[in-house]
């Protein structure tokens, strides 16, 4: 009987802040790949696109003009997911048809008014003004009774559902926790209740020690592959501290999440050499005006790409049907990570 090898044979890990578990297949990375395969398409744009409605100056598609900025610039969604309005909702509490109004509001916050300009391209100093402007979003948002969480993501590139090639993020700020973060409250409040400390806090300290998931350290955060990781290359960024949300941070902890975003972004375009897609996303506590001691700031990183700049991870078939499953182990994806350079190949190949 062969000795069990991490990165040789499939085995099932448990995602504490899910509950869930995922299939990993080390094993199928070896197959010969004749699936879909595309065209790389150069990135050439320019600093500002008369016909973008997210850069400076320019009207946007409810003839609003923006403003001409010089740094973030943020407004309401034009096509908003949410609405403010509260409606009128007769509950008849129909056990199989359940349904409720939700109310809240989308924001859309463009990083730079620079249109070729992305995150792992801008100065830390420039993504430190993006981190203050999400810090002012969420406590102006959280600030309204009927908003209880504040989520904020971006989606990068084209395959991620990105609708405008203009680097921004967006804010959805809503009356209902979204269901993955009630997941993870759930299991973080239990984790809290029973040992008194923090799951991340306890999780990272040993990861440290362990070290062969972890990508980038800095001062106040660490950059990791998960262990439960579910995409191929997924990071999370996890505070050394244990603090609830993105208001906590000092000032030296704002400097260092903007490098360590930096840092970890950078990778992620010179891991294929290319303009890295991902959706990424904060999950802080909630602003439900309820005390969260059980709550520890991170933010997750969940990328597409498994083999090349065009060959992707799709979730279909037994993903849809059964639970998530890889094909490369958080810790080879780690090291890969880990041994990238820090400066980015564009900078580098000029």
């Amino acid at each position: 009987m062969q000795k069990f090898n991490n990165n040789e044979h499939p085995h099932r890990r448990y995602n504490p802040l899910l509950d869930e578990w995922i299939l990993v297949s080390p094993h199928r990375a070896k197959r010969p790949w004749q699936g879909q395969k595309e065209k790389i398409i150069e990135d050439n744009r320019p600093e500002h696109d008369a016909d973008c409605y997210l850069c400076a100056g320019n009207v946007r598609a409810n003839g609003i003009q923006n403003e001409n900025y010089s740094d973030c610039f943020v407004f309401e969604n034009d096509f908003s997911a949410l609405l403010k309005e509260e409606v009128a909702f007769e509950n008849k509490n129909q056990q199989l048809f359940q349904l409720k109004p939700e109310r809240g509001i989308n924001k859309v916050v463009c990083f730079s008014p620079k249109h070729n300009l992305t995150l792992p391209e801008m100065e830390v100093s420039e993504i430190e003004k993006v981190v203050q402007t999400w810090k002012e979003q969420y406590i102006e948002l959280g600030s309204h009774d009927f908003i209880n969480y504040v989520q904020i993501f971006e989606n990068k590139g084209s395959i991620m559902g990105c609708s405008n090639p203009h680097p921004h993020g967006q804010i959805w700020a809503q009356s209902s926790l979204p269901t993955q973060v009630e997941k993870t409250k759930k299991n973080l409040r239990s984790y809290y209740e029973k040992y008194k400390t923090s799951l991340l806090k306890d999780y990272l300290d040993q990861e440290l020690k362990k070290e062969d998931r972890i990508v980038l350290v800095n001062e106040h955060f660490v950059v990791l592959v998960p262990f439960w990781a579910t995409w191929p290359y997924e990071t999370m960024i996890i505070s050394k501290r244990h603090f609830g949300n993105i208001i906590a941070m000092t000032n030296e902890e704002t400097k260092a999440f903007a490098e360590i975003i930096k840092g970890i972004t950078v990778k992620y375009d010179n891991l294929f050499e290319t303009s890295f897609p991902y959706s990424s996303g904060i999950h802080q506590a909630p602003t439900d005006r309820v005390s969260h001691p059980e709550w520890h700031f991170h933010m997750h990183f969940y990328p597409p790409l498994l083999r090349s700049a065009t060959v992707k991870k799709f979730m279909v078939g037994y993903e849809m049907l059964g639970e998530a499953q890889r094909d490369i182990s958080p810790e080879q994806s780690a090291t890969i990570l880990r041994e990238l350079p820090n400066q980015h190949y564009k900078t580098k190949n000029n």
